[in-house]
């Protein structure tokens, strides 16, 4: 099954889904840690160009009583067109169980420097 995500006007294809549930007190905690991929449009040589691109969004359910009374999300897009460093980083963000909440703070250097992927794309496209 293919779920495509709407987040910000991008349609977006949720790749993986890891999931978590952590128990606090009497509340439960459902997390989700989704890998998107989707298109970004680029101009080279005043051509526009897709590129894919992988991000990550991260959800939190909080659930009492078995309703669901909250819910957080966040979401990264085009953090690179490379899917395995993306993928890195949702296992990391899953393995800690890393909050929606936190999720710039802790992905932030890494997407500061992954950011440089589409530049290398680029070149490499223009060299073909």
């Amino acid at each position: 099954m293919i779920l495509i995500r709407t987040w910000g006007g991008i349609n977006m294809v949720v790749l993986e889904n890891l999931t978590k549930k952590v128990t606090d007190d009497e509340v439960k905690h459902n997390y989700s840690y989704r890998l998107l991929r989707s298109q970004i449009s680029v101009s080279m040589y005043n051509e526009p160009t897709e590129i894919q691109a992988y991000g990550i969004e991260i959800e939190r359910q909080d659930v009492i009583d078995d309703k669901v009374v909250f819910i957080e999300r966040d979401c990264v897009e085009n953090i690179s067109p490379q899917r395995h460093k993306v993928k890195n980083l949702l296992k990391m963000l899953h393995e800690n169980t890393v909050s929606p909440i936190h999720m710039i703070e802790i992905l932030g250097d890494y997407i500061d420097e992954y950011i440089i992927d589409f530049d290398e794309m680029l070149k490499d496209i223009s060299t073909c």
